[in-house]
Formats: C-alpha cells, sequence, structure tokens
C-alpha cells in the first residue's frame, strides 16, 4: 500500500518506520523542515531504543521519505499532537488534528482509508472528523473508510510493542472497521479487536486514566507517610504482597503527553460525572510543589544553595520532555532563588557532566530514573559541599556509604548533622 503519515513525533515516525519496514511506500509528512531534513539525510531525531537501525532498514529497502506536504496515497494515518486547552477543564485542543484531515482532503479518493492515531476526546471522529469528511463530499462507510486506532505503547520499547500489543480498530461503520483491520493485519501481530471509534476513544483514555488514579492513591499515601512519620515504601512493599493489590509507586509527578492529559480529556467531557479522575490529577499535579517544599526544608541549614538536579524527562532512558514535572521541579527551584545545575545524559540541552553539577552542590535530587543513575559515582559526590541525596524515583542503588541517602516517601527514616565538608 502507499500510506500517507501526518505527524513524525513520538508516535508518527515509529508507526512510519514499522509500515515502511513490512514492504509498504511511506510518506512522512510534518510541518518542521529540520525534521523532515533531518530524516532525508538518514537519522532519525527522536531517542528511542532500536528505531535507528529499523529506520536504516526502511530507507535501505527505498521504502520511506520524509516530506512537508502529502500526496495521493492508498491509506492516510493521522498522528499529530493534541495538547490541552486552556480551559476550565483542560478539554482536549483539535488543532493539529483538523488541520491534518484539512491537509489531506484535497488528495482523497473513493477506496481511502482515513485513520486517526492521535489520542483525542470522546466522540471526535462523529462530532468533528466524519463531518469535515462528509462536507468534503464522501460517504463514511461506502467511499472513505474512517476509523480510530490508538496508539498503545511505552516509550523505549515502541519498536517491538507497534508490533506484539492488541490494537483497538474503532471504525465509524463496520465497513471501515473492517477496510481499517486489513491496514494493521500487515503489521500487528497482537490481537485487532473491532471497536465503534468512540468505544476506541474512550477505552484509550480509561488506560491512561486507570494508571494516573492509582499513581495519584500512591501519592497521596507518600503525603500522608511524610505527616505521620510512617515509611510509605515499607507500606506499599507490605501491601503488595497481597495477593489481589498493586499499589504503584509514588513519584514527583506524573508527564509525558498521555498520563498527565489523556484524562483531562475525560474529565471535559462527563465533567459531572468524572469527580475521582479530577481529584486524582490535582493530586498528581500538586507532586511538583510537594517535592520542592520538601527539598526547601532540606536546604534550610545547608552550607549551599546549589541543587543538582538529576533528570529532566518524565520518565526514564528517554528523552521526551513534554509535560514532564522534573523539568517543572527544577523551574519552580530556580524561580525560588535555588542555583540548579542540571545533569541529563538524555537531553541534549543539559550539557552539564554529573561532576559538573554536583561540584559544591548541598544535595542531588533525582529526579527521573534513568540507568545512568543507578550509581552515582564517588568521583561526583566528593565534589559536594553537603553529600546528600533525595531519590524521588527511588532508583539509585549504588551510593557511597558516606552519602545520606532520602528515598521518596520515607525521607524521615533517614537523619544526619548537616556539617559542611
Amino acid at each position: 500500500m502507499k500510506i500517507t503519515t501526518i505527524g513524525l513525533g513520538y508516535i508518527g515516525l515509529p508507526t512510519s518506520i514499522l509500515f515502511a519496514t513490512h514492504g509498504h511506500q511511506v510518506v512522512g509528512v510534518d510541518v518542521s523542515p529540520t525534521v523532515v531534513e533531518k530524516l532525508n539525510q538518514g537519522y532519525i531525531h527522536i531517542e528511542e531504543e532500536g528505531l535507528q537501525a529499523l529506520y536504516n532498514e526502511a530507507l535501505a529497502a527505498g521504502n520511506f521519505e520524509a516530506a512537508l506536504t502529502p500526496g495521493h496515497a492508498d491509506a492516510y494515518i493521522v498522528a499529530v499532537p493534541t495538547p490541552n486547552k486552556e480551559d476550565r477543564y483542560k478539554s482536549c485542543d483539535l488543532t493539529y488534528v483538523e488541520s491534518a484531515i484539512r491537509s489531506i482532503i484535497p488528495y482523497l479518493t473513493a477506496g481511502n482509508i482515513v485513520i486517526v492515531e492521535s489520542t483525542i476526546a470522546p466522540r471526535t471522529m462523529e462530532d468533528v472528523v466524519q463531518p469535515m469528511l462528509e462536507q468534503a463530499g464522501f460517504t463514511i462507510g461506502e467511499d472513505l473508510y474512517l476509523a480510530h486506532c490508538p496508539e498503545r505503547v511505552l516509550p523505549g520499547n515502541i519498536a517491538y510493542e507497534l508490533v506484539h500489543n492488541p490494537r483497538i480498530i474503532g471504525g465509524v461503520t463496520q465497513a471501515c472497521t473492517a477496510q481499517t483491520k486489513t491496514v494493521y493485519q500487515t503489521v500487528v501481530q497482537g490481537e485487532l479487536i473491532e471497536a465503534s471509534a468512540s468505544e476506541a476513544e474512550l477505552s484509550k483514555l480509561m488506560e491512561n486514566t486507570y494508571r494516573d488514579v492509582n499513581i495519584a492513591l500512591a501519592n497521596e499515601l507518600a503525603k500522608i507517610g511524610t505527616d505521620l512519620h510512617i515509611n510509605a515504601l515499607k507500606v506499599i512493599e507490605m501491601a503488595n504482597r497481597h495477593p489481589r493489590v498493586n499499589l504503584h509507586s509514588p513519584g514527583p509527578g506524573v508527564g509525558g503527553h498521555c498520563l498527565a492529559v489523556d484524562p483531562y480529556f475525560v474529565a471535559a467531557a462527563s465533567p459531572d460525572f468524572s469527580p475521582l479522575i479530577q481529584t486524582a490529577r490535582e493530586i498528581n499535579s500538586s507532586m511538583p510543589a510537594f517535592v520542592v517544599d520538601v527539598t526547601k526544608q532540606l536546604m534550610q541549614e545547608a552550607p549551599t544553595n546549589k541543587i543538582a538536579v538529576f533528570g529532566l524527562t518524565y520518565k526514564g532512558n528517554i528523552d521526551d520532555t513534554r509535560e514532564s514535572p522534573a523539568m517543572e521541579i527544577a523551574e519552580m527551584l530556580a524561580f525560588q532563588g535555588f542555583d540548579v545545575a542540571a545533569y541529563d545524559p538524555h537531553v541534549m540541552s543539559a550539557t552539564l557532566t554529573m561532576e559538573e553539577a554536583c561540584q559544591d552542590s548541598s544535595l542531588i535530587l533525582v529526579l527521573t530514573d534513568h540507568a545512568e543513575f543507578q550509581m552515582i559515582d564517588s568521583e561526583a559526590t566528593e565534589r559536594m559541599a553537603l553529600p546528600r541525596v533525595l531519590d524521588t524515583k527511588n532508583i539509585v542503588k549504588t551510593l557511597a556509604t558516606d552519602v545520606t541517602r532520602m528515598d521518596f516517601g520515607s525521607m524521615h527514616v533517614y537523619t544526619q548533622t548537616l556539617v559542611a565538608k
């Protein structure tokens, strides 16, 4: 098939490469000339395990090219961002989706398949996308097939999960579902689940909302443990030994373009019947301020006001800083007068080495669970004015014995007189 993908970000690019490595002719479209130029030079612009090798394979087969504008194709896949609006409920901003649909309308012909992979609010396909295409003269389910097939992958393992995870095929009509299924069955080994478009929309949102609510419970427990001087991490460990309990881990907040965004789409669509979802969002959104408050208490008697922040991405071993609580915490600390030195080996803009970030600092604040943070070298901690680590992700495994370690959720356990070296 000839496939055009609109949007070459963290989902659109891997999706394009997947189809290109399975024999399809793919044109990837993006509004960024820099992205298009870099891809056509042979290099991907995102960090994702194994993706460059797959891209090399697609290029060698002559099955992929990047472009600034779309053209004629058999199928179109829309994978553009859907940020929150600046309204009361942070509802779904469909600006990029609508723009993508408008961009392909001049090239659509009878028999084409249009797929929206972007995460969207419930009823978007039926209430927004379908009318746009009908106004262009098409009859959905007869001469044009329309479906929502949400991505459901884990950043850092996308290449595997795109192939092996079950995939929801949410057609606007039964015919749309059947036609769209023929596209994905050429690349997906996981189960292809048939659904209506609205069911697919809400299912994707609830997958991430489920996790967000559970993380909120863990984060609330961390606050309770801090208030009552009880080790919340030990509580979680013991509770999870119950065969029907699986408490998540607390942390500095929830980020990325899924968990920190999708629950708002549900709440905005049905605000009167989503109080639990809204409360969970409030709890998780409050965690950066909570971490800052804890950090300020630790820094009250510190010999310097320098803090070495370890990690700026929203999760470990990727370069994605979208909606990152780590970024928010670093900015809040800097705004409040602390000398913040950021170290993140995955973020190009963070140019400091571990040793440079630690020089004369009074605290290492670990905000991301990068594999590089499992061992903090004594060469770095020896440069500190006060050797202490507050690990909000519980990722640090190896640390010098003379360094005070504080794990998020059990900080009260650790006491040490603050003495400058």
